[in-house]
């Protein structure tokens, strides 16, 4: 491929090489490699399931541990409002009160979300503030119909010279109703480090932000930080990272050429969620949890939600502890074939390695070193929840290009429905992934992994955008806890579906789990 002068100049600037962009070339032009699913991981066929006694036995586990442990809570909070309010957009272009009442519009268009949004409107957290912003502007409220007020109601939250709520971050939007205020979904993952990611009185969160947002952030942080700490007896220490320029990717049009902004430069994008496997890297802890920042409750509901995260910590704390403990054996000199015998059945059977076919056949020194290669990696336990028609990844037995089979969170882009025997497997799938993990990234010798060794490239995702009303094709990397975790050890544990309870539209707040 040629590139300009001013390409390989724009190329080096970004901190990447001309091979590396080649690549992403070569991969859209040869389009997207669908997971080979074997079978949907299920309650015992991949998916652990415990008892209540069990779940207690974790949860103290890892309670007793947790002192001696560096933890750091990573949230990606850097996608803006936008799509929370999708269909409030849509009604402000649509609405018109001289025309027709609400009632009767909603009856008109069957707008399920509108009638949702009208009905529930005094129990968002944001009511007062918006009522506030339009009698500001507007002397006569009291005046207006509920069809006017509503519209008003609306472009008071969403204008530019109004509240901008679209402009935000989920995490810095109103979320939750307390007798002593409201609080944003940010200042809800600082109270809930204090329930299950603290030790010694200390919590460490890692918020992925964008570079245009993070100076709210930090204005959100000071103003509530000294009086969290004080009602919570915890010391916070929050940073941020934004997604790294070098991670961006470019685009194609539909003719396979590089897409190139106006002025000719090479338009390069944001990667996906892949790309934020970078700043995890960067994180050096013995335990991280990860949760996306607008899947949090009120705190009171949060106490029972976050035993859960304690009994995934405590599995992982299990799992790692045998594990350095086989490896410590592992580098002996001798080894028994009845100790090897014992690791290998453990490697197969509670941490889902499928061991090659002739590993019996193999010398002991060949079974020695195969068994490091399966312990010494990154581990991950992942909750899941039954699927009831939620969007999302889902857990499978997947068999990768070298013909190993592993467990895999696999997202539906991933899958080649159209094939009719990888569409029965997903029909035969019971759980999904609601983004719930807790992962190890030191090795037994205390050494934090290098976390880009462990990506399957081939993972990468390929997606249709418009770009200035150009269809694109755009390079999206291995996502967080897809491709980019493919080769960790992965355990997967059923939690119950009420820990899931994410803010995709702004009516979600209506939910009772979202109201204080």
């Amino acid at each position: 491929m040629m590139f300009s002068e001013q390409d390989i100049i724009q190329i080096k600037n970004k901190g990447i090489t001309e091979k590396q962009v080649e690549g992403q070339v070569s991969r859209i032009k040869n389009g997207m490699s669908y997971s080979n699913l074997i079978a949907a991981a299920n309650i015992g066929t991949g998916i652990e399931s415990y008892s209540a006694e069990e779940t207690r036995d974790f949860i103290a586990g890892f309670e007793a541990k947790k002192n001696d442990l560096n933890i750091v809570k990573f949230v990606p909070a850097s996608g803006a409002a936008t799509r929370m309010f999708k269909f409030l957009f849509q009604f402000l272009k649509k609405y018109d009160p001289n025309r027709e009442s609400i009632e009767a519009y909603i009856e008109n268009t069957n707008d399920t979300l509108i009638h949702t949004f009208v009905a529930g409107i005094r129990q968002f957290p944001f009511y007062n503030e918006v009522l506030g912003q339009i009698k500001s502007v507007k002397a006569n409220v009291e005046s207006l119909s509920t069809g006017e007020l509503c519209l008003e109601f609306v472009k008071a939250m969403l204008d530019e010279s109004g509240l901008n709520y679209s402009f935000f971050p989920k995490g810095l939007l109103p979320f939750h109703t307390y007798e002593t205020g409201v609080v944003t979904a940010f200042e809800e993952h600082l109270m809930e480090s204090t329930l299950y990611a603290s030790s010694n009185n200390k919590a460490n969160l890692h918020f992925t932000v964008s570079e245009k947002h993070h100076k709210y952030f930090n204005t959100e942080l000071d103003k509530i930080k000294s009086a969290l700490e004080e009602k919570t007896n915890t010391s916070f220490n929050v940073s941020f990272s934004y997604q790294k320029e070098e991670t961006e990717t470019l685009a194609l049009t539909t003719a396979n050429e590089i897409y190139r902004n106006d002025d000719g430069s090479i338009l390069f994008r944001p990667a996906g969620h892949g790309a934020l496997l970078e700043n995890l890297n960067d994180l050096d802890s013995d335990i991280l949890f990860i949760k996306n920042i607008d899947n949090i409750v009120v705190f009171e509901k949060n106490k029972e939600v976050s035993e859960y995260k304690k009994m995934l910590a405590g599995v992982l704390v299990e799992v790692q502890e045998r594990a350095f403990k086989f490896l410590e054996e592992l580098d002996k000199d001798e080894v028994s074939e009845a100790d090897l015998l014992a690791i290998a059945m453990y490697v197969s059977k509670k941490m889902n390695v499928s061991l090659v076919d002739d590993f019996d056949d193999l010398a002991s020194e060949e079974k020695k070193n195969y068994l490091k290669s399966k312990l010494n990696r990154p581990i991950r336990v992942c909750g899941m929840v039954k699927n009831e028609g939620e969007p999302g990844g889902g857990p499978f037995w997947v068999k990768d290009y070298n013909g190993e089979v592993s467990l895999q969170i696999v997202e539906f882009a991933q899958i080649d429905i159209a094939n009719e025997a990888q569409a029965k497997i997903v029909e035969n799938a019971t759980h999904f992934n609601p983004t719930d993990l807790v992962c190890g990234v030191k090795d037994y010798k205390g050494e934090k992994f290098d976390l880009l060794d462990f990506v399957d490239p081939e993972a990468a995702f390929i997606t249709m955008k418009t770009q200035n009303g150009t269809d694109i094709q755009a390079l999206e990397l291995p996502g967080l806890w897809n491709g980019s975790m493919a080769d960790w050890v992965t355990i997967f544990v059923e939690v119950p579906l009420h820990t899931f309870s994410p803010v995709k539209t702004v009516n979600d707040l209506l939910k009772l789990e979202h109201q204080g």
